[in-house]
């Protein structure tokens, strides 16, 4: 009888330990203002930790999304992020926020973020929205056309874009679920890389002669 307890106990702590691991911890404290310096000697979620004794309100105020971003570039579009690098009071929170700003047909070139789940709404323009599911899921595309106020919603480390289908300039603000989500640009990653992929090895993966591997690596 008391084998069968114990196997039971060990069954029950292999079930819940993995959901325990998976979690972030919750603070442990009202907030740990993020610096750079040691001088506080509490090093938490890579940043040190403000003396709370001297935090005041702008610890936890950001101006910058009232600006719009320089869409004069290749893509077309501009992220302006507030993370725990400019915000020290998003530290330990896991929250952050951008401002995506697009040229008439700019777009949000096919990106991941790594660490977050991001949800977005549309502020100016029309946008067309999506991402694609794994490959245990067969790489299905959900996309979405979305208008003034419209939200969609991009799961944690998958594929995803916007395009600014509109005319006129399109703004979007995002939140992620991380205080420093993490950004892979396909297109950059993939052709951009330094050193760079062996083209041939970039040719068999994407069909392609590799001369046109290296002319695409010449541009990123």
């Amino acid at each position: 009888m008391k084998s069968l307890s114990y196997i039971a106990v060990l069954s029950l702590l292999a079930l819940t330990l993995p959901l325990a691991i998976a979690s972030d911890p919750s603070p442990l404290q009202d907030f740990c203002v993020g610096v750079n310096t040691p001088a506080s000697g509490l090093f938490v979620n890579g940043k040190f930790c403000k003396d709370p004794r001297i935090v005041s309100a702008d610890d936890f105020f950001s101006s910058v999304l009232n600006r719009p971003g320089n869409v004069n570039n290749a893509v077309g579009s501009n992220v302006t992020t507030v993370n725990v690098n400019n915000l020290g009071g998003l530290n330990t929170l896991g929250i952050s926020l951008v401002r995506i700003d697009y040229a008439p047909n700019g777009q949000n070139p096919p990106h991941t973020h790594p660490r977050a789940t991001e949800i977005l709404i549309v502020q100016q323009g029309t946008l067309l929205v999506g991402f694609v599911s794994s490959n245990q899921d067969g790489n299905r595309l959900f996309a979405k056309t979305l208008n003034v106020g419209d939200v969609f919603v991009f799961p944690e480390g998958l594929i995803h874009f916007q395009f600014n289908l509109g005319r006129t300039p399109a703004v979007a603000i995002a939140a992620l679920s991380s205080q420093n989500a993490g950004v892979i640009t396909i297109a950059n990653t993939v052709f951009g890389s330094n050193p760079a992929i062996d083209p041939n090895v970039l040719a068999r993966a994407f069909q392609m002669d590799a001369n046109v591997v290296r002319d695409l690596q010449n541009r990123f």
